[in-house]
């Protein structure tokens, strides 16, 4: 997160250009380059009844739920989040037998990229962008701290609707579900095209192996002049790129694991201590009920 701001809407110092620009594309104008230490709302407040039911038929997964977690959260309304938490309908269906498609599929905003075993959904992309602009090429990274979002310790916050979602790895939850490094991660929730999602550790070759990103930071610096200049530092999404066998995962953060919900394998995702976090695209087809807005 970045520094604090005495309040929501003096964050910004807008030019008559820029406000115009802001509220013809409904996005908050920016201009910030670098990243900031993440400043998270301590995770003391009961948020309340978490209701989730998973059925299951033959071809799919339903999750009904009221999108309220299962652990602590921060306070919010908070300085850098003016939302809420409120119940939300949650109403999605999961490919009970998901399949790779040939080509993947970016994670575009407007879609939860999965939800969580306690209904709260996966939701890595923040609508930041530089300029205020969705088409300038530069859109903010939500765990990158040059943006005030206002997250918590389960680096989640909340939309205007009172939709409390994840940005990053839902530190409340992997606790509940007794997450240790020393063997495969915990179940922790399902992806949108039905590839089931674990947290950091997995089993290949019969190992317990910390599984990790294969992005890196870009080398040099962004192009300036219309565009942000500075070091390629995680401020922006663009600001990384796949660079195939730096780690163990895909471009997808995903990787054929054996767990104990699937002992004869399967292709899974994993959320990681490094950049994406939560994954940017998609292995399989995912399903429409994950798509909750226009991009």
């Amino acid at each position: 997160m970045t520094k604090t701001v005495a309040i929501w809407s003096a964050a910004f110092a807008l030019s008559t250009i820029a406000a115009i620009a802001s509220a013809q594309h409904r996005f908050r104008y920016h201009d910030e380059t670098q990243t900031q230490p993440l400043r998270l709302q301590a995770a003391t407040v009961d948020p309340g009844t978490s209701l989730t039911e998973i059925s299951e038929s033959q071809n799919s997964l339903k999750v009904s739920a009221n999108g309220i977690p299962d652990h602590l959260v921060g306070h919010f309304p908070n300085r850098g989040n003016p939302h809420g938490i409120s119940q939300q309908n949650v109403s999605l269906k999961i490919p009970a037998n998901p399949k790779s498609a040939r080509t993947v599929t970016p994670l575009e905003l407007g879609w939860n990229f999965g939800v969580s075993l306690n209904g709260v959904v996966f939701d890595p992309l923040a609508a930041e962008f530089w300029h205020g602009d969705p088409n300038s090429g530069w859109s903010y990274n939500a765990l990158g701290g040059a943006v005030t979002l206002g997250l918590d310790e389960n680096f989640a916050h909340v939309q205007p609707n009172g939709k409390y979602h994840y940005h990053g790895i839902p530190t409340g939850l992997i606790e509940l579900l007794d997450y240790a490094p020393n063997r495969h991660s915990p179940l922790i929730g399902y992806a949108a095209d039905g590839f089931p999602i674990y947290a950091m550790t997995g089993i290949v070759d019969g190992n317990v192996q910390q599984m990790t990103s294969s992005y890196r930071l870009k080398a040099g610096n962004r192009p300036g002049g219309d565009e942000p200049d500075g070091k390629h530092d995680g401020t922006f999404n663009e600001d990384y790129a796949f660079v195939a066998g730096s780690g163990t995962l895909d471009e997808c953060n995903g990787a054929f694991t054996v767990s104990p919900e699937y002992p004869s394998g399967t292709y899974a995702y994993f959320l990681t201590e490094s950049y994406p976090v939560i994954p940017r695209c998609f292995a399989g087809k995912p399903d429409t009920s994950f798509r909750f807005g226009r991009g």
